[in-house]
Parts: structure tokens; C-alpha cells; sequence
């Protein structure tokens, strides 16, 4: 077989398992199960142990892959963030996010301890799933179709955006010291809250200077922005981390300050960045999957499973329950961000960290955070709708928008292009076009009815579901949300 064969059949394959595992995701997502872990799933199937028998144990690709894939989903999680969003949870989420993840690796190594490791790898183990993962969180409350209150959402989103470089931190600190004759000292304290700092400024600067820059270059196809923004976040990782920042943080706090701004192209760069980040995440699971060998799981399973509820019933739970003390969470809501810590590709990528660095116990540890990391996808992932029903914080999710429209520009228009579901509590419900008082220079543009574009004439009558998009001038946003309610994109 030649090169250019066996390369063709493992891309055939890669394919296949993409079409199946999207084909297969409305059924996981009914039962609660994250995308993710089906994705995880198929790769083990398609692995060397399994019917697709494809040899992968390349760990630096798969941790340098993953590496770049978080750099992207981070990206666009931000991307989509508010300030709003950041203002009314950066509090709580930046505790959860660093005190949050040493008191869960401080439980986690404990456990390990007594489960039979020595301090060194169990510490370095519950560090490597001290993280809640930013992919399957984005995957469960941003595309999982089920609504919950502003408040818990925006916590838990925010909370997994800037709590990997903790774990990250934690964890080449710790995998250092296991495999070298360092001894842990009060200079961890230090490191992480500088490296937290020096990621935030640098990620802040970054930010302002790339939305100057998506200002004023000028590019031949709009196409090409998404180019751009690819390699600003890449090289705001890069940049951050050799200057001993953490990347991760950079990445997503640019990323926040271009999605608020003005910048061309935004509706067509959300659009693409949301559909890479998918694929970096579906990606991400199918080769980690590959990486597991079933053959070396039955010596750990037992360990593995107990670490993983004990993760899922005490670690996270202590965790919140501690650091949300100081705010106004009520208990049912402080209750559901215990419950929802999920883990996903975060654990696994840093798990391979050990093993390139030669830890001894590498392929162990490895095997234990598979563990650790499906549990914790089961027991919280698969329950989250009938918890947050059973604790009165389940909301109905907006429907998904039967058309879209959008606006895109290589340069900065003046106006918002704003969309609004029309509910029975806005003061346009049920009024004809021509009856409502517009501001100068703003329109309905279209509406939007069951699956009907409907031409915006003065006879039209505004029912309840109707989506109207609608253009203004951006002083006159506040009056418009005042007739027409909330914009369903905030960031427009």
C-alpha cells in the first residue's frame, strides 16, 4: 500500500466518522448525553482495539492539535461573550476559576492518594482534571436547546473560558516537579495569578490592536477576515506564552474585546468561527478516542470510575459551594453549577502533557482520566435538563431561527441590523407595520413566519413567533428594544 493510499483510506475514514457521529448527535442530544463524548466514542471504535483497527499513538500531534483546536474554540467562545455577559459574572467565575480549581485538585489528589498513587502523580492527576472544558460546556448551553436563567448560564460559560490556564499551569508545574527533583514551594502561589495577569493585559492589548487592525487593512474578499482572525489568535497564544502568560486566558479575553467592538464582517466571522470551533471540537474527540487503548482500561476502571463520581459528588461540589459564598446565589442555583462541571478534551489533552515529558507513570494516568473524564460526562452531562427542572431553573430555549439574515461588510457601516422574536409581552404584538412609530431613518426589513419570508408591507401584522429584522441607526437601538424587546444577538 502506498503513502498516498493509506493516507487517502485514513481520510475516508475520518469522514465517515464525522458523518455518523453528526448524523447520531440529535439522538445523544435528546438523551443528555454532550456530542462530545458520541465523537470520543467512535474514535475508540475506529482505533487499533476497535473494528476500524487504525493505528494512533501519536500523543505530541494529538496534544499539539488539541492545543491549537482550544486556541480556536476559546476564540470563538469569546467571540460571542458579552461585556455584559463578563460584567455580571467575571466575580464568581474568576474564583471558581482559580480558587475553584486548586480546592478541586487538592479533593481529587486526596482521593487518588488513597486509591493507591503517590502524592506526586496524585496531585498531578487531580490537576489534570481540575478544569471544567470549554468546548462541551459551549457545546451543551450555546447548541444543546434547552434553556437556563442568565445568571447560572453566564457563570458556568465564563467560568469554563478562564479556568483552563489554572489547570494548564497546575499541571506542567506539577508534571516538572514528579519527574524532577524539584519539591513544591510557595513560588506556585505566584505563578499562577502572574500568569493569569500577565494573560489578561496581554490579551486585553491584544484585542484593541486587532480590532484596529480589522479597521483599517483592507483585504480583496471578505472570505479572507476569518483568515486574519485565525492567525490574531494564534499568534496572541503564541506571543502570551513566551512571554510566560497564560495563552488560553489571552486568547479569550481578545477575542471578548473584538466581539464587542466595531469590525467588519462580524456576522460572516461568528458564523465561520462558530462552524471551526465545531469541527475543532468533533476533531478533538474523534483522535483523542483514538489514542485509548480498551485493552489497558480493566486494570484501571475500578479507581477510575470512584475518582470520577468522587469528582463529580464532592470535589466540584465543595469547590462551588465555597466560592460562591460570597455572592447572591440562591441554593438551587449555586446547587446546578455544582452539578454541571463538566469535563471533556481539556483533561485528556493535559493528560498527555505526563506522558511526553516521560512521567512514569504516564499511560496510567492517562488511562484514569478517560475514566474520569466519561463519568463526569454521564452522571452530570446526561441529567442537567431534568436537574435544572427539578431545582425550577429550566427555562424553554429560544427556537432556532428558521432563516437568517445578515449584513456583511469589509468595512464598518453605520446602522445595526438587529433580529427580534416577537413575544406577547412587547408592545409590537399583533400591531401592523404602519401603525408602529419608527424612528427616523429605521425599518422592518423582512419577517420571518413559520418557515415563510414574508415581505415587510405597511398591512403586515406582527404575530407572536414572528421574527422581524429590523434596521436602525445605532443611537436608536434603546427606543427600538424598547417597542420590540430584547435583540436576539446582543453582541450585534
Amino acid at each position: 500500500m502506498t503513502e498516498f493510499t493509506a493516507t487517502s483510506l485514513l481520510l475516508a475514514t475520518f469522514g465517515l466518522l464525522l458523518v455518523l457521529g453528526v448524523s447520531l448527535s440529535r439522538a445523544v442530544e435528546r438523551l443528555g448525553f454532550p456530542i462530545a463524548l458520541l465523537f470520543l466514542v467512535l474514535g475508540m471504535l475506529a482505533g487499533s482495539e476497535g473494528v476500524g483497527g487504525v493505528a494512533f499513538d501519536d500523543y505530541r500531534f494529538a496534544f499539539q492539535v488539541g492545543t491549537m483546536a482550544l486556541v480556536l474554540i476559546l476564540f470563538d467562545g469569546g467571540l460571542n461573550t458579552s461585556l455584559r455577559s463578563v460584567r455580571e459574572a467575571a466575580a464568581p467565575a474568576a474564583l471558581l476559576a482559580t480558587a475553584g480549581v486548586l480546592i478541586t485538585a487538592a479533593i481529587v489528589a486526596l482521593g487518588a492518594r488513597l486509591a493507591g498513587l503517590d502524592w506526586k502523580s496524585a496531585l498531578l492527576l487531580g490537576a489534570v482534571v481540575s478544569s471544567t472544558d470549554a468546548a462541551t460546556v459551549f457545546a451543551v448551553f450555546r447548541a444543546g436547546g434547552f434553556g437556563l436563567r442568565r445568571k447560572i448560564s453566564t457563570t458556568l460559560e465564563l467560568e469554563s473560558g478562564l479556568n483552563d490556564p489554572a489547570a494548564v499551569i497546575l499541571t506542567v508545574t506539577l508534571t516538572q516537579i514528579a519527574i524532577g527533583p524539584s519539591t513544591l514551594g510557595w513560588s506556585l502561589a505566584l505563578i499562577i495569578p502572574l500568569q493569569l495577569a500577565i494573560g489578561a493585559a496581554l490579551g486585553v492589548a491584544t484585542g484593541y490592536a486587532s480590532r484596529w487592525l480589522l479597521t483599517r487593512i483592507r483585504v480583496s474578499a471578505g472570505g479572507l477576515f476569518p483568515v486574519i482572525t485565525v492567525g490574531l489568535a494564534l499568534l496572541t497564544f503564541g506571543i502570551t506564552t513566551a512571554a510566560n502568560g497564560s495563552g488560553f486566558l489571552a486568547v479569550y479575553a481578545m477575542a471578548v474585546v473584538l466581539g464587542n467592538g466595531p469590525i467588519p464582517y462580524k456576522p460572516g466571522l461568528r458564523r465561520i468561527h462558530d462552524a471551526l470551533a465545531w469541527v475543532c471540537q468533533v476533531s478533538m474527540f474523534l483522535m483523542l478516542g483514538l489514542l485509548v487503548f480498551p485493552s489497558m482500561l480493566p486494570a484501571v476502571a475500578l479507581p477510575g470510575i470512584l475518582l470520577g463520581l468522587l469528582l463529580a459528588l464532592v470535589a466540584r461540589p465543595v469547590a462551588v459551594v465555597l466560592c460562591l459564598l460570597p455572592f447572591r446565589f440562591k441554593r438551587a442555583e449555586t446547587a446546578f453549577v455544582a452539578w454541571a462541571g463538566l469535563r471533556g478534551a481539556v483533561p485528556i489533552i493535559l493528560a498527555c502533557y505526563p506522558v511526553l515529558a516521560g512521567h512514569p507513570h504516564g499511560a496510567e494516568l492517562f488511562n484514569l482520566v478517560f475514566f474520569i473524564v466519561v463519568v463526569n460526562a454521564i452522571v452530570p452531562g446526561a441529567t442537567l435538563r431534568w436537574v435544572s427542572r427539578r431545582l425550577g431553573l429550566f427555562e424553554h430555549a429560544r427556537p432556532t431561527p428558521s432563516a437568517v439574515l445578515e449584513i456583511n461588510a469589509t468595512s464598518i457601516l453605520a446602522g445595526r441590523l438587529l433580529a427580534f422574536r416577537i413575544s406577547p409581552q412587547v408592545a409590537v404584538c399583533g400591531a401592523k407595520i404602519s401603525e408602529i412609530e419608527f424612528p427616523p431613518e429605521a425599518a422592518v426589513l423582512l419577517v420571518v413566519r413559520d418557515k415563510r419570508i414574508l415581505a415587510a408591507r405597511g398591512a403586515t401584522v406582527l404575530n407572536e413567533g414572528d421574527r422581524v429584522h429590523l434596521f436602525c441607526r445605532d443611537e436608536d437601538v434603546p427606543f427600538v428594544t424598547l417597542l420590540f424587546g430584547q435583540p436576539e444577538d446582543e453582541n450585534s
